[in-house]
């Protein structure tokens, strides 16, 4: 069971750190909310270490220690360590989703780059379908199916993070769109990377990743009518918000590099609305 202290700090870390995943949360029953808020709070962490600090091979070397004596029974004196040792314990994860994740941040430490969708569909299954297959842990659901389209969200879900922020990875000297898709419209990479711009090519390129989500979106579906009642309000709400941030990015010309496109408080409360009508239906 999560310490009250504890669940507390990784709420507040949500409400800061992960807006639209806080918003879904609500229509999650506190049985389920409570430790995906503390699994999303251990992997913010996590992804925070590595994006954040400048030795990020060993910001990811120290992650796998903190996640060994999680598994081990034996977490660090912190909030999220602790909450998330809970977790594993209460709903025993396995460890290779947990792992899956690290190796996809390990990735980024060194600045890998995909040269096709399926190398960015390979990373993604790693930062984000891991955590979707976590997520049905927390549900009691591991029925194959039910588990694979899990994974189409977490896919989704992360091919839009990535079309939302091509200009801020850019700046930051990463990139994560398919080179060769960049490469077919023309578009040279390291000019590019030294000043981003949103050209019709790169355009076309965000373009054609939301394409990818939007099917990996509607597939997804397939999956909520497995899980239990009282959580597909909250899962249809999750994929309603974040293709809705994908919905954004096109109204916005599909220009994600002169700006960030984001969505509203009144919207998220129209999506959560349009969750519980569809899991009624």
């Amino acid at each position: 069971m999560i310490a009250e202290r504890d669940m507390e700090a990784c709420r507040a870390a949500i409400r800061t750190g992960s807006l639209s995943f806080h918003a879904a949360s609500r229509l999650l029953p506190t049985a389920v909310r409570d430790p995906a808020l503390a699994l999303y709070a251990f992997c913010r962490l996590a992804d925070d270490a590595v994006d954040e600090g400048d030795d990020k091979t060993g910001a990811v070397l120290r992650l796998r220690d903190r996640l060994d004596r999680v598994y081990d029974g034996r977490p660090v004196d912190a909030a999220a360590d602790r909450a998330f040792a809970a977790v594993v314990e209460g709903f025993e994860m396995p460890r290779a989703l947990p792992d899956a994740l690290l190796e996809g941040m390990a990735w980024d430490a060194v600045g890998r780059r995909y040269d096709d969708l399926s190398g960015v569909l390979a990373y993604s299954a790693r930062v984000a379908a891991a955590v979707g297959a976590m997520m049905c842990v927390l549900m009691r659901v591991r029925d194959g199916d039910a588990l694979a389209r899990a994974c189409d969200l977490g896919l989704a879900m992360q091919l839009t993070n990535i079309a939302r922020d091509v200009g801020e990875d850019a700046r930051a000297g990463r990139v994560y769109l398919p080179l060769v898709w960049l490469e077919d419209e023309g578009v040279a990479l390291e000019p590019w990377l030294e000043a981003p711009v949103a050209s019709a090519g790169v355009r076309r390129v965000v373009r054609r990743l939301l394409a990818e989500a939007e099917r990996l979106y509607v597939r997804s579906e397939a999956g909520v009518g497995a899980l239990p009642m009282g959580c597909r309000p909250g899962i249809f709400a999750a994929r309603l918000i974040y293709d809705g941030i994908g919905g954004a990015v096109r109204r916005g010309g599909h220009d994600s590099v002169a700006q960030r496109a984001r969505t509203t408080r009144a919207q998220k409360i129209g999506w959560l609305g349009l969750a519980v009508a569809k899991s009624a239906a």
